[in-house]
């Protein structure tokens, strides 16, 4: 589910990143959450997972995260509705992502690699705090100015970050509870010397029966041919 609230959005969003990274008194001594510091991955696994389908979560044959890559959890809403047995965690942005790639819903689950082209600016990502079944998280771009003359879209997943042996699953998973999706317009004719810098940051509701502990942001930035060029993860540091 996307949660926007325009300019008023906008605010709570700021308030909510500023209680998590330090910027009040209250705020230094708890963790700051972003990409800050962390290596850039070099692919995108997207794991699928159709709510019907039990057994795809305990399947023994699902792929880890190697070295240098990022990965996603997404459940699609199944045939069974409120009965399928992994309808608790089922968002309709898995359908979204997948309508974005071009795939048919699969009937059980469906693995999907893509390599970060990582040759686009730098890209930062980061959460705040829980504050009244909200969190404050940004994204933000930074990119040359030449070849930017494009519209970007950008994804931004908030994550339970789920140990492996969580409910059976063989592998630790990063399972996606809500997401934004802005685009921005790089059209804009800048020199040489300049470079782009886009920024969202919003507040994204937190969903019922999500741990906040577990919490991270996950973003990648695609370019106007759906080629990813740019991702990054949050990890929380000052605990």
């Amino acid at each position: 589910m996307t949660t926007g609230f325009g300019h008023a959005g906008a605010a709570l969003a700021a308030c909510l990143l500023a209680a998590g990274l330090g910027f009040s008194g209250t705020a230094r001594a708890q963790s700051s959450c972003s990409s800050d510091g962390q290596s850039r991955p070099a692919v995108l696994l997207e794991r699928f997972i159709n709510a019907d389908c039990a057994d795809c979560w305990t399947d023994p044959a699902t792929p880890g995260a190697g070295r240098g890559t990022l990965v996603l959890d997404w459940v699609l809403p199944g045939g069974q509705g409120d009965n399928a047995p992994l309808s608790v965690v089922a968002t309709r942005d898995a359908l979204k992502r997948l309508e974005a790639l071009g795939i048919t819903p699969p009937p059980a689950g469906l693995n999907r690699k893509t390599e970060v082209q990582g040759r686009t600016g730098s890209l930062r990502v980061a959460r705040g705090l829980p504050v009244s079944g909200y969190m404050g998280a940004s994204i933000e771009l930074k990119a040359p100015a030449t070849g930017a003359a494009q519209t970007w879209t950008a994804w931004l997943a908030l994550v339970e970050a789920l140990p492996s042996g969580t409910e059976g699953s063989p592998v630790s998973r990063n399972l996606v509870r809500n997401l934004i999706q802005p685009s921005w317009d790089g059209r804009k004719q800048l020199s040489n010397k300049e470079r782009l810098r886009f920024m969202e940051s919003r507040s994204m509701d937190i969903p019922a029966g999500m741990k906040t502990d577990r919490a991270q942001v996950i973003g990648w930035v695609e370019d106007a041919q759906g080629r990813v060029v740019a991702a990054a993860q949050s990890r929380c540091t000052g605990k």
